[in-house]
């Protein structure tokens, strides 16, 4: 079996909200500096931490999740990465052992060390009593080191530091400084394309790092090739036309990747900007933020009944979660106001403060199962009778409902087309 070499970290902590994105943007950013190429993954079914980290590292961020992704495309995507790369890293999901598929889980299936990023702004030699229980905690998950988020001090930093045991490496430390935050709303990070000021974020991220960085590489992790199915030509000559702007920005590099392999030219459209809808064979609406763009979305009356005669037309269409919003009736905001959207489907939704769905996402289509995940804030009441009900495989509560009118399919799953490739093109086609 072939196989390949790179030193490769898993970044990962006790928590979300420790700080994993922050410190993985400033390693990427930093090593890259120092004239490294550096490949980095995202654990999990996340959109907005991969186009930060994407930024940081200079090449796109895919994701990995043993469930939605499966092992084999996990083990190609890391296999292709370990071809070039200097460093690979990959951010981890929630905590450390959070989730079924987790963090940990990933690490030991594929041999990663771990990175542990600790927020130590209440603590002092606590820090290293933390680490020491994340590191003992389970058997097969090899913990390489530790960082320090939100010191204070470099007194702090060095407290931090001598608390560690001589087994687990100091890897560095980022201070507790505004001007290195990277930007919330409801969904997670603002995305990259907002922030017009990230180049000038990651660079400070990284000029903070290298006060306390290691100069050492990781350890040097074996990836074998696993075997691949060649993806079937079947939209060879077609023409996809794929929303994407500010209102439509949650795409899968994989899925694009995908879509190109399979034959089919993809043309992208800012229903934002004005665009047209471009002449094409079939009409991708992904997820994004349409409840933050209402008035625009509202006005497009001309792409609204564009979209109309296209599903007419019985021509494919997929809408995924933001893209299913802009295909209701109405669309109205977490203060009520409500606007009028494409009207393809029966409907409206309210997006309320709590958190409506979250989970992954498994949906049995006359295509074949397809896999995903489901993440909104929206309370959607849809007159319409479901083609499917999604399946949670942790049992949670989240089973997305999964609707079809002619050619057009919709629901809140982001599909991660991969899970499927032959059940995924064929969504595209007549």
């Amino acid at each position: 079996m072939s196989v390949r070499h790179a030193p490769a970290l898993l970044v990962s902590a006790p928590a979300s909200g420790q700080g994993k994105t922050s410190v993985t943007a400033a390693l990427a950013r930093w090593h890259t500096q120092q004239g490294r190429r550096v490949r980095v993954f995202k654990t999990g079914p996340d959109f907005l931490d991969p186009m930060v980290l994407a930024r940081a590292a200079g090449h796109s961020v895919y994701q990995l999740d043993l469930w939605m992704c499966g092992e084999a495309d996990v083990r190609r995507r890391l296999f292709d990465a370990a071809d070039d790369a200097d460093l690979i890293l990959v951010e981890g999901v929630m905590g450390l052992f959070d989730g079924t598929p987790s963090s940990a889980d990933l690490a030991q299936k594929l041999g990663l060390p771990v990175l542990a990023v600790i927020d130590g702004s209440a603590m002092a030699q606590t820090f290293g009593a933390l680490a020491c229980g994340l590191a003992s905690y389970r058997e097969g998950v090899s913990m390489y080191g530790v960082a320090a988020n939100r010191i204070g001090s470099a007194y702090h930093a060095q407290l931090l530091k001598e608390s560690l045991p001589t087994s687990l490496h100091w890897l560095g430390a980022l201070p507790r400084e505004d001007r290195l935050a990277l930007p919330e709303r409801h969904l997670g990070l603002v995305s990259a394309d907002e922030l017009h000021d990230l180049d000038a974020r990651l660079d400070a991220l990284a000029q903070a790092w290298s006060q306390h960085a290691s100069i050492e590489l990781p350890p040097s992790v074996v990836f074998e090739a696993p075997g691949s199915d060649a993806v079937p030509p079947l939209l060879q000559g077609r023409r996809i036309a794929i929303a994407r702007d500010d209102a439509f920005c949650f795409l899968y590099p994989a899925n694009l990747d995908l879509l190109r392999d399979a034959g089919a030219e993809l043309c992208f459209f800012s229903p934002l900007a004005g665009d047209a809808l471009p002449d094409c064979d079939a009409v991708w609406l992904p997820g994004g933020y349409p409840e933050l763009h209402l008035q625009a979305l509202a006005q497009r009356h001309d792409l609204h009944a564009a979209l109309r005669g296209h599903r007419d037309a019985g021509k494919p269409m997929l809408a995924e979660c933001g893209g299913l919003l802009f295909a209701l009736s109405t669309l109205a905001d977490r203060e009520g106001h409500a606007a009028q959207m494409a009207g393809l489907l029966p409907g409206h939704a309210v997006i309320q403060p709590r958190l409506a769905a979250l989970g992954l996402q498994g949906a049995s289509l006359p295509e074949g199962e397809l896999r995903g995940h489901t993440f909104h804030h929206a309370q959607a009441t849809i007159d319409a009778q479901p083609l499917a009900h999604a399946f949670n495989p942790n049992h949670g509560p989240c089973k997305e409902a999964v609707y079809r009118d002619r050619r057009m399919t919709a629901s809140f799953i982001h599909f991660y087309f991969p899970s499927n490739a032959r059940a995924a093109l064929q969504l595209f086609l007549p």
